[in-house]
Protein backbone atom coordinates (compact mmCIF):
# COMPACT_ATOMS: atom_id res chain seq x y z
CA UNK A 1 0.00 0.00 0.00
CA UNK A 2 1.48 3.35 -1.01
CA UNK A 3 1.68 6.22 1.47
CA UNK A 4 -1.04 8.34 -0.13
CA UNK A 5 -3.47 5.42 -0.17
CA UNK A 6 -2.69 4.60 3.46
CA UNK A 7 -3.31 8.19 4.54
CA UNK A 8 -6.67 8.31 2.79
CA UNK A 9 -7.72 5.18 4.65
CA UNK A 10 -6.67 6.22 8.15
CA UNK A 11 -6.93 10.02 8.19
CA UNK A 12 -9.87 12.36 7.61
CA UNK A 13 -7.66 15.47 7.74
CA UNK A 14 -6.81 16.39 4.15
CA UNK A 15 -4.39 19.16 5.20
CA UNK A 16 -2.42 16.74 7.37
CA UNK A 17 -2.25 14.23 4.52
CA UNK A 18 -0.84 16.94 2.25
CA UNK A 19 1.77 17.86 4.85
CA UNK A 20 2.94 14.27 5.34
CA UNK A 21 3.19 13.81 1.58
CA UNK A 22 5.47 16.87 1.36
CA UNK A 23 7.61 15.57 4.26
CA UNK A 24 7.99 12.31 2.34
CA UNK A 25 8.97 14.19 -0.83
CA UNK A 26 11.60 16.14 1.12
CA UNK A 27 13.00 12.84 2.40
CA UNK A 28 13.25 11.44 -1.13
CA UNK A 29 15.22 14.51 -2.24
CA UNK A 30 17.54 14.42 0.79
CA UNK A 31 18.10 10.67 0.29
CA UNK A 32 19.30 11.37 -3.26
CA UNK A 33 21.80 13.95 -1.99
CA UNK A 34 23.13 11.55 0.63
CA UNK A 35 23.65 8.78 -1.93
CA UNK A 36 26.01 11.09 -3.84
CA UNK A 37 28.16 11.54 -0.73
CA UNK A 38 31.47 13.28 -1.36
CA UNK A 39 30.53 13.69 -5.03
CA UNK A 40 28.02 16.32 -3.89
CA UNK A 41 30.30 17.66 -1.17
CA UNK A 42 27.79 16.69 1.50
CA UNK A 43 30.44 15.22 3.82
CA UNK A 44 32.35 18.50 4.05
CA UNK A 45 32.40 20.46 7.29
CA UNK A 46 31.67 24.17 7.19
CA UNK A 47 33.15 26.99 9.23
CA UNK A 48 29.70 27.97 10.51
CA UNK A 49 27.94 26.65 13.62
CA UNK A 50 24.25 26.32 14.39
CA UNK A 51 22.43 27.82 17.37
CA UNK A 52 23.63 24.85 19.45
CA UNK A 53 27.27 25.79 18.80
CA UNK A 54 27.76 22.64 16.71
CA UNK A 55 29.87 22.69 13.55
CA UNK A 56 27.60 22.26 10.56
CA UNK A 57 28.07 19.89 7.66
CA UNK A 58 27.27 20.99 4.13
CA UNK A 59 24.36 18.55 4.14
CA UNK A 60 22.97 20.01 7.37
CA UNK A 61 22.35 23.26 5.53
CA UNK A 62 21.12 21.66 2.31
CA UNK A 63 18.76 19.32 4.18
CA UNK A 64 17.28 22.30 6.00
CA UNK A 65 16.79 24.16 2.72
CA UNK A 66 15.17 21.16 1.01
CA UNK A 67 12.81 20.40 3.90
CA UNK A 68 11.85 24.05 4.40
CA UNK A 69 11.10 24.44 0.69
CA UNK A 70 8.77 21.43 0.69
CA UNK A 71 7.01 22.56 3.86
CA UNK A 72 6.50 26.03 2.37
CA UNK A 73 5.17 24.51 -0.86
CA UNK A 74 2.61 22.45 1.06
CA UNK A 75 0.65 25.66 1.84
CA UNK A 76 -0.60 23.99 5.07
CA UNK A 77 2.37 25.05 7.23
CA UNK A 78 2.58 28.52 8.77
CA UNK A 79 6.16 28.24 9.99
CA UNK A 80 9.04 25.91 10.74
CA UNK A 81 11.50 25.61 13.62
CA UNK A 82 14.77 23.93 12.64
CA UNK A 83 17.90 22.89 14.48
CA UNK A 84 19.90 24.73 11.85
CA UNK A 85 18.47 28.24 12.39
CA UNK A 86 18.29 30.46 15.44
CA UNK A 87 14.62 31.44 15.21
CA UNK A 88 11.53 29.93 13.57
CA UNK A 89 11.01 30.75 9.90
CA UNK A 90 7.49 32.01 9.22
CA UNK A 91 5.86 31.54 5.82
CA UNK A 92 3.39 33.75 3.98
CA UNK A 93 0.57 31.35 4.96
CA UNK A 94 0.40 32.51 8.59
CA UNK A 95 -3.14 31.19 9.00
CA UNK A 96 -2.23 27.68 7.78
CA UNK A 97 -3.28 24.89 10.20
CA UNK A 98 0.14 23.51 11.19
CA UNK A 99 3.58 24.35 12.54
CA UNK A 100 6.55 22.01 12.08
CA UNK A 101 9.67 21.54 14.22
CA UNK A 102 12.47 19.54 12.61
CA UNK A 103 15.99 18.22 12.81
CA UNK A 104 16.78 18.17 9.08
CA UNK A 105 19.76 15.85 9.48
CA UNK A 106 20.14 13.87 12.69
CA UNK A 107 23.54 12.23 13.27
CA UNK A 108 25.31 14.16 10.52
CA UNK A 109 28.73 13.30 12.01
CA UNK A 110 28.09 9.77 10.72
CA UNK A 111 28.39 11.03 7.15
CA UNK A 112 32.18 10.96 7.45
CA UNK A 113 32.08 7.18 8.01
CA UNK A 114 29.22 6.51 5.58
CA UNK A 115 26.94 5.79 8.52
CA UNK A 116 23.18 6.04 8.94
CA UNK A 117 21.61 9.49 9.31
CA UNK A 118 18.01 10.70 9.38
CA UNK A 119 15.52 13.57 9.42
CA UNK A 120 13.01 14.13 12.25
CA UNK A 121 9.70 16.03 12.05
CA UNK A 122 7.13 17.12 14.65
CA UNK A 123 3.75 18.50 13.56
CA UNK A 124 1.71 20.67 15.93
CA UNK A 125 -1.40 22.82 15.44
CA UNK A 126 -0.98 26.48 14.61
CA UNK A 127 -2.44 28.18 17.68
CA UNK A 128 -1.80 31.69 16.35
CA UNK A 129 1.79 32.13 15.22
CA UNK A 130 0.87 35.45 13.57
CA UNK A 131 0.27 37.02 16.99
CA UNK A 132 2.25 34.73 19.33
CA UNK A 133 5.39 34.42 17.20
CA UNK A 134 7.96 31.96 18.56
CA UNK A 135 5.73 31.21 21.57
CA UNK A 136 3.32 29.34 19.30
CA UNK A 137 5.89 26.55 18.94
CA UNK A 138 6.09 26.00 22.71
CA UNK A 139 3.45 23.27 22.93
CA UNK A 140 3.85 20.02 24.92
CA UNK A 141 4.52 16.87 22.91
CA UNK A 142 1.11 15.46 23.75
CA UNK A 143 -0.37 18.15 21.45
CA UNK A 144 1.43 16.81 18.38
CA UNK A 145 -0.78 15.93 15.42
CA UNK A 146 1.89 13.76 13.79
CA UNK A 147 5.53 12.77 14.13
CA UNK A 148 7.91 11.12 11.69
CA UNK A 149 11.50 10.32 10.94
CA UNK A 150 13.13 9.35 7.68
CA UNK A 151 16.11 7.03 7.98
CA UNK A 152 18.72 7.04 5.23
CA UNK A 153 20.39 3.64 5.38
CA UNK A 154 20.68 0.63 3.06
CA UNK A 155 16.97 1.35 2.48
CA UNK A 156 15.26 4.70 2.97
CA UNK A 157 12.48 4.36 5.54
CA UNK A 158 9.69 6.69 6.63
CA UNK A 159 8.43 5.93 10.15
CA UNK A 160 5.19 7.75 10.89
CA UNK A 161 2.47 8.23 13.48
CA UNK A 162 -0.66 10.36 13.24
CA UNK A 163 -1.86 9.14 16.64
CA UNK A 164 -3.12 5.80 15.32
CA UNK A 165 -0.09 3.58 15.91
CA UNK A 166 3.40 3.71 14.43
CA UNK A 167 3.95 2.52 10.87
CA UNK A 168 6.98 1.92 8.62
CA UNK A 169 7.17 2.74 4.91
CA UNK A 170 10.04 1.79 2.58
CA UNK A 171 11.07 3.90 -0.40
CA UNK A 172 10.55 1.96 -3.65
CA UNK A 173 13.55 2.97 -5.76
CA UNK A 174 11.68 2.18 -8.98
CA UNK A 175 8.53 4.23 -8.38
CA UNK A 176 10.19 6.73 -6.00
CA UNK A 177 7.26 6.37 -3.62
CA UNK A 178 6.95 5.12 -0.04
CA UNK A 179 5.20 1.78 0.43
CA UNK A 180 3.80 0.43 3.72
CA UNK A 181 6.02 -2.46 4.86
CA UNK A 182 5.17 -2.71 8.57
CA UNK A 183 1.89 -1.64 10.13
CA UNK A 184 1.26 -0.99 13.82
CA UNK A 185 4.74 -1.63 15.21
CA UNK A 186 4.86 -2.86 18.81
CA UNK A 187 7.74 -2.43 21.27
CA UNK A 188 8.09 -5.30 23.75
CA UNK A 189 7.64 -4.30 27.40
CA UNK A 190 10.83 -6.12 28.44
CA UNK A 191 14.28 -6.12 26.87
CA UNK A 192 17.88 -7.21 27.31
CA UNK A 193 19.40 -4.42 25.22
CA UNK A 194 20.23 -0.80 25.95
CA UNK A 195 21.77 2.09 24.01
CA UNK A 196 23.81 4.68 25.88
CA UNK A 197 27.02 6.67 25.42
CA UNK A 198 29.13 4.84 27.99
CA UNK A 199 31.98 7.37 27.73
CA UNK A 200 29.87 9.72 29.90
CA UNK A 201 29.44 7.15 32.67
CA UNK A 202 31.34 9.19 35.26
CA UNK A 203 28.89 12.08 34.81
CA UNK A 204 25.62 10.14 35.16
CA UNK A 205 23.22 10.59 38.03
CA UNK A 206 22.98 7.78 40.65
CA UNK A 207 19.75 6.31 39.21
CA UNK A 208 21.31 5.72 35.79
CA UNK A 209 24.57 4.52 37.35
CA UNK A 210 22.57 1.93 39.27
CA UNK A 211 20.53 0.80 36.26
CA UNK A 212 23.52 0.34 33.93
CA UNK A 213 25.59 -1.32 36.66
CA UNK A 214 22.86 -3.90 37.19
CA UNK A 215 22.63 -4.54 33.44
CA UNK A 216 26.39 -5.00 33.15
CA UNK A 217 26.44 -7.55 35.99
CA UNK A 218 24.44 -9.78 33.66
CA UNK A 219 23.20 -13.18 34.71
CA UNK A 220 25.27 -13.03 37.93
CA UNK A 221 23.64 -9.74 38.98
CA UNK A 222 20.22 -8.69 40.29
CA UNK A 223 18.66 -8.71 36.80
CA UNK A 224 19.49 -12.40 36.33
CA UNK A 225 20.21 -12.14 32.61
CA UNK A 226 22.81 -10.79 30.21
CA UNK A 227 22.35 -7.50 28.36
CA UNK A 228 23.73 -6.14 25.09
CA UNK A 229 24.84 -2.52 24.62
CA UNK A 230 24.52 -0.55 21.37
CA UNK A 231 25.27 3.07 20.44
CA UNK A 232 25.18 4.64 16.95
CA UNK A 233 25.50 8.40 17.67
CA UNK A 234 22.30 8.84 15.65
CA UNK A 235 19.00 9.05 17.53
CA UNK A 236 17.13 7.94 14.42
CA UNK A 237 19.18 4.74 14.17
CA UNK A 238 19.05 3.97 17.89
CA UNK A 239 15.29 4.54 18.11
CA UNK A 240 14.67 2.53 14.97
CA UNK A 241 16.45 -0.41 16.58
CA UNK A 242 14.01 -0.19 19.48
CA UNK A 243 11.02 -0.16 17.15
CA UNK A 244 12.49 -3.10 15.24
CA UNK A 245 13.70 -5.41 18.01
CA UNK A 246 13.07 -3.70 21.33
CA UNK A 247 15.39 -2.09 23.86
CA UNK A 248 15.89 1.25 25.58
CA UNK A 249 17.62 4.42 24.43
CA UNK A 250 19.13 6.52 27.21
CA UNK A 251 20.46 10.07 26.96
CA UNK A 252 20.21 10.95 30.66
CA UNK A 253 20.82 14.13 32.57
CA UNK A 254 24.50 14.33 33.57
CA UNK A 255 26.99 16.73 35.11
CA UNK A 256 29.36 17.00 32.13
CA UNK A 257 27.88 20.34 31.06
CA UNK A 258 25.76 21.56 33.98
CA UNK A 259 24.24 24.44 31.99
CA UNK A 260 22.48 21.87 29.80
CA UNK A 261 19.72 19.83 31.44
CA UNK A 262 20.19 17.20 28.76
CA UNK A 263 21.57 16.82 25.27
CA UNK A 264 18.50 16.31 23.10
CA UNK A 265 16.24 19.09 21.90
CA UNK A 266 12.71 18.80 23.25
CA UNK A 267 10.70 20.16 20.33
CA UNK A 268 12.31 18.44 17.35
CA UNK A 269 14.03 15.37 18.81
CA UNK A 270 12.57 14.28 22.16
CA UNK A 271 8.90 15.02 21.42
CA UNK A 272 8.53 13.39 17.99
CA UNK A 273 10.59 10.34 18.93
CA UNK A 274 8.66 9.95 22.19
CA UNK A 275 5.35 10.04 20.34
CA UNK A 276 6.54 7.41 17.85
CA UNK A 277 7.73 5.12 20.65
CA UNK A 278 4.67 5.56 22.89
CA UNK A 279 2.34 4.97 19.95
CA UNK A 280 4.18 1.66 19.54
CA UNK A 281 3.53 0.69 23.16
CA UNK A 282 6.74 2.03 24.69
CA UNK A 283 7.35 4.81 27.21
CA UNK A 284 9.47 7.97 27.39
CA UNK A 285 10.53 10.00 30.43
CA UNK A 286 13.09 12.65 31.36
CA UNK A 287 13.88 10.71 34.52
CA UNK A 288 10.74 11.41 36.53
CA UNK A 289 8.22 12.99 34.16
CA UNK A 290 6.72 11.84 30.86
CA UNK A 291 8.51 13.68 28.07
CA UNK A 292 5.25 14.31 26.21
CA UNK A 293 3.82 16.16 29.24
CA UNK A 294 6.72 18.63 29.55
CA UNK A 295 5.84 22.27 28.93
CA UNK A 296 8.51 23.78 26.65
CA UNK A 297 10.09 27.07 27.71
CA UNK A 298 12.36 27.77 24.73
CA UNK A 299 12.53 26.76 21.07
CA UNK A 300 15.89 25.01 21.38
CA UNK A 301 15.38 23.68 24.92
CA UNK A 302 17.34 20.54 25.79
CA UNK A 303 16.09 17.69 27.96
CA UNK A 304 17.23 14.25 29.13
CA UNK A 305 15.44 11.38 27.38
CA UNK A 306 14.97 7.75 28.46
CA UNK A 307 12.69 5.84 26.12
CA UNK A 308 11.81 2.33 24.97
CA UNK A 309 10.51 -0.85 26.63
CA UNK A 310 7.79 0.12 29.11
CA UNK A 311 8.89 -2.04 32.04
CA UNK A 312 12.51 -0.91 31.77
CA UNK A 313 11.50 2.76 31.61
CA UNK A 314 9.32 2.26 34.69
CA UNK A 315 12.31 0.73 36.48
CA UNK A 316 14.37 3.80 35.58
CA UNK A 317 11.59 6.08 36.84
CA UNK A 318 11.48 4.13 40.11
CA UNK A 319 15.25 4.45 40.51
CA UNK A 320 15.06 8.22 39.94
CA UNK A 321 12.24 8.53 42.47
CA UNK A 322 14.17 6.52 45.06
CA UNK A 323 17.30 8.62 44.48
CA UNK A 324 15.36 11.88 44.82
CA UNK A 325 13.98 10.76 48.19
Amino acid sequence: MQLDVFLKKVSINHALNVLIWHIAEAGIEIAALIKQGALEGVTEKMTSTNVQGETQMQLDIRSHEVAAAHLRASAVVAGVLSEEVDAPVLFETLDAPFLVSMDPLDGSSNLAINGVVGSIFSVIPNIGVATLGDQAFLQPGQDQRAAAYIMYGPATLLVLTIGQGTHVFTLDQHSQSFVLTQQTVQVGEETSEFAINASNQRYWQPAVQRYISECLQGSEGPRGRDFNMRWCASMVMDVHRILTRGGVFLYPRDSKQPVKAGRLRLLYEANPMSLLVTQAGGASIDGLEDVLALQPTACHQRVPVLLGAKQEIQRLRDYHQQASQ
